[in-house]
């Protein structure tokens, strides 16, 4: 992919203008998830975003894959409202390349590698981190594209009671409540929620099974964690997260209520012990489970099920050696699966993993080194990662990375009648990477380019080997390359934000662009504050896509005007006003599922930090 010297000029200059919603550096912030330990973001090679409590808060929306597609470097599939099936994609990369946590557990399906993004609550989260490019070395398999890990609320301070209400467009209404706090030697949060829309219609007409009632949703979750101190440096814990999601969809059936069961749920145990000054080690135990219910008719043969449930027992220990530090890991990984479709799927997976990471630090320059090793059903697998920094001074960092990554075939593609071949391998990924920083505290700066090669891409091949018609089968090459430019500035009393991401995904097999991603799209913010009041505005650009790996079915461009504001009138009470889609604009993520229209949602939030 060329990028001429005009195309970069004029990216530069507009990102001064603009940066991302979440684009603003705090390099005094705190970042887990691109080294598996807590660390300075001034200190992290990795290109990472953080989107804070007050964000999500302020966005009014539905699901998180709703914020997620306001920041730079994602895109976002989905059929129909926020509670129906979701796809993220991440610097091209597509879904199942993508690593999700929740909170450290991880959380998916084993059956088509996607996270149930229409299934994790909202109302409980307090951060969310993305970390761009391969993670392999640090999280196995499937961090192809980064990692995006979900940070529910942790207890601190005095004993609080929080919550929201609100309401909007097609009938949505959500309710949500939390306590948390430090009690001594515990530390405690607890949340609950309740969301219900009647949503649109899932299909558009000429659709296959179009019905044109609409398709609502409704979603209930409650989470919590609690940790007891044992003795200074030493801590024990337990977290758990529930959410349930009924979702209608469209099948063409007028006489029934389509639709979705969905259950996801997260549990874990640790363990954490400092055995001297400069050595802790952790041991977790975690699990997770994705349940899918599909109701076709009241018959019983009208239903489908699908179980996927994960089990992990991990063992980090972090050593600082001086100003450096060792991290050395340990996994057992067990997936299984059950389904009423076919007992072909109905199967165990058990990955065991080794893992070591190197971090530097000597004055101006910063180094990190990993390298990991897998060992599965599908092979044995090592990746390695080296990533380097260099502090110029006056606010302006370059870093370097170079890192391989893998995708283990989902139970689909090894085992589906018809469709799998137990003989694929993992996806491979090599990519390189640089990027620009600039933090001058009125003015910041962020560009990054990246260059990511995958082989042995498994797409739906004919022929098949030893079978007719068409199976998933290792026979394609893929290249993620791209560039992202992003900045913030202010002008008077007013914050500007922007980011631009230009990007190539290429299946270069067939030479086509893989489907459902733009070679362009951007974001851009204003907000400015009068005393207790706040405003500001938000666009959201794409350009076309196409709906199929042949580039047949063009989806057009679009551009989304956001509006939203908010009044503070205590120190405890505030009420948010948003609209979406200002200009009723007419879109589709996805051919022939229905998008939101002009949408409108106003809350009421008491005691949110």
């Amino acid at each position: 992919m060329n990028f001429p010297v005009t195309r970069l000029a004029a990216a530069l200059s507009l990102a001064f203008a603009f940066a991302s919603p979440s684009f603003a550096h705090n390099f005094d912030t705190v970042v887990v998830t691109a080294s598996r330990m807590p660390q300075r973001e001034a200190d992290v090679i990795a290109d990472t975003t953080v989107i804070h409590a007050d964000e999500i808060a302020r966005s009014g929306a539905g699901s998180v894959a709703d914020v997620l597609r306001r920041q730079r470097g994602i895109e976002i599939t989905r059929n129909g409202s926020a509670g129906a099936a979701t796809s993220v994609f991440l610097r091209g990369a597509n879904s199942n390349g993508v690593v999700v946590l929740l909170d450290g557990v991880r959380i998916g399906s084993s059956t088509s590698g996607v996270a149930a993004w229409n299934a994790v609550p909202l109302g409980a989260i307090e951060r969310i981190e993305i970390v761009y490019g391969p993670l392999s070395t640090l999280y196995g398999a499937d961090a192809i594209g980064g990692v995006i890990q979900i940070f529910t609320r942790k207890g601190d301070g005095a004993p609080t009671v929080s919550g929201s209400a609100g309401v909007g467009s097609n009938a949505t209404r959500k309710l949500d409540a939390s306590v948390y706090g430090v009690g001594g030697p515990f530390r405690y949060a607890f949340s609950a929620g309740h969301e219900e829309s009647d949503g649109f219609s899932a299909t558009r007409p000429g659709a296959f099974g179009f019905n044109p009632d609409e398709d609502g949703y409704r979603r209930r979750n409650a989470n919590g964690q609690l940790s007891y101190t044992v003795a200074p440096g030493t801590e024990i814990g337990a977290q758990f997260l529930h959410s349930d999601l009924r979702a209608q969809y469209d099948s063409g059936s007028a006489a029934y209520d389509v639709h979705n069961e969905q259950d996801l749920n997260t549990a874990a145990l640790y363990a954490s012990h400092q055995f001297t000054p400069n050595w802790r080690s952790t041991v977790q135990y975690a699990a997770s489970s994705d349940k899918l219910g599909s109701f076709t008719s009241a018959a019983a043969s009208g239903a489908s099920q699908i179980d996927t449930r994960q089990d992990e027992l991990s063992w980090q220990n972090t050593i600082a050696l001086g100003p450096d530090t060792l991290q050395l890991l340990y996994s057992h990984r067990k997936e299984e699966v059950e389904s009423s479709a076919t007992a072909a799927l109905s199967r165990t997976r058990i990955t065991n993993s080794y893992a070591a990471a190197y971090s530097a630090k000597r004055g101006k320059h910063l180094l990190d080194l990993s390298a990991r090793h897998d060992r599965s059903v599908y092979g044995n697998k090592n990746t390695g990662a080296a990533g380097y920094g260099y502090d110029f001074g006056q606010g302006w960092r370059a870093t370097a990375s170079v890192g391989s990554s893998f995708r283990a075939p989902t139970f689909n593609e090894l085992y589906y009648p018809g469709y799998g071949l137990p003989t694929n391998r993992p996806e491979k990924g090599r990519n390189r990477e640089a990027g620009l920083r600039y933090d001058a505290g009125s003015v910041q700066f962020d560009a990054s380019y990246f260059h990511n090669r995958l082989t042995d891409m498994i797409v739906s091949a004919t022929p098949c080997p030893g079978r007719t018609g068409s199976c998933a089968y290792n026979v394609n090459q893929a290249k993620l390359e791209g560039l992202t430019v992003a900045a913030q500035t202010r002008v008077g009393s007013v914050n500007l934000r922007g980011s631009v991401d230009w990007q190539d995904p290429k299946d270069e097999t067939t030479g086509k662009q893989l489907a459902r991603r733009a070679k362009k799209h951007a974001g851009i913010q204003a907000d400015s504050s009068w005393g207790r009041v706040k405003a500001g505005a938000e666009l959201q650009l794409s350009g076309e896509r196409f709906d199929d790996a042949a580039n047949q079915r063009r989806l057009g461009g679009y551009g989304l005007l956001n509006l939203y504001t908010s009044w503070q009138f205590t120190p405890d009470v505030s009420l948010l006003l948003r609209l979406d889609n200002v200009a009723d604009k007419q879109y589709e993520l996805a051919r022939n599922y229905g998008s939101s229209g002009r949408t409108w949602f106003a809350g009421l939030r008491y005691g949110i930090r």
